[in-house]
């Protein structure tokens, strides 16, 4: 009885290779996108616009990595894997250090609650017996966590910033920053250029920049291969057709930031990581790759300081280095991998000693062999950002970002 049953199971597991393998492309897009999960429910797509799961069957080797990424993870839809901290009784408590609750003096404190399957940051203010609550449901998670997470809530159609969110630095809740402490406020908007760093797409109801009226149904979480790589469409329909291999950067249908020029592989990675004081000229979710940012944003303000403030402005101060004056073909990409996840710092340093000789580094005199462990730190170091603070509890949080201002740094010299 075995052989018989081997012998029909191995015919049926060739009548399903078979008809695997005679599928054509667009069938195993349509099979990706019902089976795969998603980052997040589309019911809306621009127009040439796929997904990333209609990338998936023939750029796995990418794909696949790529969605594991801070760059694909920075916003996501709530759920027990998605967000971080934690809504165990005793660790769901943000308590605002007031003075004991009095009938002028109310003690406000928050709570992180889970009712009926969705997360919910729950204000609470104590007046002597008397207790007030607002809760706002998380419906947006955005913030990879690497640093930290903050939420968002829909009211209808508009989308607001949740009071509470998440630091890394101490598996901690904290006010979201750049509340007031000692207060509950389920008021502030999410406009539209804040979410363009943060999701592939979110249609704004209103042309006004500060508009936080969305279309729901058009959310796509995270960064996507479209944001980087473009439309989609006509690059599978060529695939499918068997049109020509690639000459330069789209002629297959597809854009590769790879064949872009320096400044415009600059520009892309600029349109996230070049500080948020540029003044907008074309509306959130209209820049191209390929395009210059100039025609969407206003030139960078003059910055004369010695430190400049470190956050979200990446490529402004890699472009002050000199390693980046001196090097025509440097650009983010030749350090970052942006399909894989980011490596420790002292992995980076690889890169730095292919160009520079270890023994060309004054400390080498004192520290030896020793400092190509790590270039990173004593040349890139962590620095106090004065955009991303909260003020928690009569505590001062500040996040600290990596400077891409690569020069020698005074008393960061490797211990």
């Amino acid at each position: 009885m075995v052989r018989p049953f081997v012998a029909s199971l191995t015919l049926l597991l060739c009548i399903c290779y078979l008809v695997l393998r005679s599928l054509d492309r667009a069938t195993w897009v349509a099979y990706a996108q019902a089976s795969s999960p998603a980052p997040g429910v589309v019911h809306f797509r621009r127009p040439g616009y796929v997904g990333d799961e209609a990338c998936m069957p023939c750029h796995n080797e990418q794909a696949v990595p790529y969605s594991q990424t801070a760059h694909h993870l920075t916003s996501q839809l709530p759920g027990s894997a998605s967000i971080l901290g934690s809504f165990k009784d005793e660790e769901s408590v943000l308590m605002i250090e007031n003075p004991p609750a009095t009938d002028l003096d109310p003690r406000l404190y928050f709570k992180m609650e889970i009712h009926d399957g969705h997360y919910y940051e729950t204000a609470v203010a104590e007046k002597g017996s008397k207790k007030l609550t607002r809760s706002g449901r998380i419906d947006i998670v955005t913030g990879s966590g690497v640093r930290g997470q903050t939420y968002l809530y829909w009211a209808g159609n508009e989308l607001f910033e949740l009071p509470v969110s998440y630091w890394s630095d101490g598996n901690q809740w904290i006010n979201s920053p750049g509340y007031t402490d000692g207060t509950a406020n389920f008021d502030r908007h999410v406009d539209p250029r804040c979410l363009e760093c943060h999701a592939t797409y979110l249609k704004p109801l209103s042309s006004d920049p500060q508009t936080n009226v969305f279309d729901k149904d058009s959310l796509e979480t995270g960064i996507s291969c479209e944001t980087c790589h473009g439309a989609g469409a006509d690059h599978i329909e060529r695939e499918e057709d068997g049109s020509a291999r690639p000459t330069s950067a789209s002629s297959n249908g597809i854009l590769n930031p790879a064949r872009f020029i320096r400044d415009r592989q600059m520009d892309l990675c600029a349109l996230c990581h070049s500080g948020g004081q540029r003044a907008e000229l074309k509306p959130a979710f209209t820049y191209r790759p390929g395009r210059k940012l100039e025609e969407y944003f206003a030139a960078d303000p003059v910055d004369t300081t010695d430190r400049p403030d470190v956050h979200g402005n990446q490529v402004g101060l890699l472009k002050k280095s000199r390693c980046y004056l001196s090097s025509p073909a440097m650009s983010c990409s030749t350090c970052h991998d942006v399909h894989h996840r980011e490596r420790s710092a002292a992995e980076y340093s690889e890169r730095c000693l292919s160009c520079h000789r270890w023994q060309s580094c004054g400390v080498s005199r004192t520290m030896g062999i020793k400092i190509v462990r790590n270039c990173i730190d004593c040349h890139m170091p962590l620095q106090q950002t004065s955009a991303i603070v909260s003020k928690t509890a009569n505590r001062i949080l500040h996040a600290s970002i990596r400077s891409h201002w690569i020069k020698a740094y005074p008393g960061h010299e490797q211990e």
